[in-house]
């Protein structure tokens, strides 16, 4: 049976007209205007609106070459509601306004079977947007290929289990066909955040916040999910996708291919100068096998 999970937000985060739609991803992505490779593994993107984000997800999404990929896996933080392990999804093909992904049964078999997920009802996973903002660009990036998607959203979990999903999930980095989507955004930075960290040596507090979004991508970028534990520890910075980017992490740590992190835009979207304004961060980053032509050598 056909369980479809509706592209519930089209129509407010982003359009619905399928051709205004397409028109708005090509620009983004021409704008870009970055070079396919198929040694990108994996993306780090944000999931604001559409007019906040939209153009810096293009940065992230213009990297992938989707000749030899079949299966996306996306991660995604859950905003609505509380679980503190992985849940998969029950629907059967995800919904965007430019053509639907079926999502990959075999495998949500295969990760049910672990014992370790559990299972999202439809109207939790149409409240989420984590994954929805992902979907058009893949389903543009991914036109005229076969490709599957298993959406995974990922509940308040703790360093121990991040640890072990990235274990459990490690395999699936090592061929080539996979690829995943990780979703997140940036600091949350004012006072409708509860989050108002000011370094004033950096001057105004919009260069205070990039400063300590950038200490953070330069973490990721080490690949070390414990140091990235230790900031968030440190500076408690509103990343909304740090169990995400954390199961990451420890996949990369622990699949036998060699890749890197690499961030390649920041925006945000607004600068703040005073304690009253607020912003929202968005980064977007492309993981890329390290050495081509190393592959499978160790």
């Amino acid at each position: 049976m056909e369980r479809v999970r509706r592209a519930s937000h089209a129509g407010s985060w982003y359009t619905n007209n399928a051709s205004k739609l397409e028109e708005e991803l090509d620009g983004w992505l021409s704008a870009a205007a970055l070079t396919k490779s198929p040694d990108v593994r994996a993306v780090i993107a944000p999931h604001a609106g559409y007019s906040y984000s939209g153009r810096c997800a293009a940065y992230a999404f213009g990297n992938i070459d989707p000749t030899n990929i079949s299966r996306v896996f996306l991660l995604g933080p859950s905003h609505h509601y509380y679980t503190p392990k992985c849940a998969l999804s029950r629907a059967t093909v995800y919904s965007t306004p430019i053509g639907d992904l079926p999502v990959d049964l075999e495998v949500i078999e295969e990760l049910k079977a672990t014992g370790k997920f559990e299972f999202m009802d439809l109207n939790v996973d149409e409240a989420e947007h984590s994954m929805e903002m992902h979907l058009p660009y893949l389903s543009k990036v991914f036109q005229g290929h076969n490709v599957k998607v298993v959406p995974i959203l990922v509940g308040a979990v703790n360093s121990q289990n991040e640890a072990m999903y990235g274990q459990l999930l490690a395999k699936y980095v090592d061929d080539p066909k996979n690829f995943f989507s990780v979703s997140s955004d940036f600091c949350h930075w004012g006072s409708r955040f509860s989050y108002t960290y000011y370094d004033k040596k950096h001057g105004a507090i919009h260069k205070s916040i990039e400063a300590l979004d950038r200490l953070g991508m330069e973490i990721i970028e080490t690949g070390d999910p414990d140091a990235f534990k230790q900031y968030l520890e440190e500076y408690e910075n509103t990343i909304c996708g740090r169990h995400p980017i954390s199961v990451l992490l420890h996949m990369l740590k622990h699949c036998s291919t060699k890749i890197k992190v690499g961030f390649v835009r920041y925006e945000q979207s607004s600068q703040c100068k005073s304690t009253r304004d607020s912003s929202v961060s968005y980064a977007s980053a492309a993981a890329k096998v390290d050495s081509p032509g190393e592959e499978g050598k160790d």
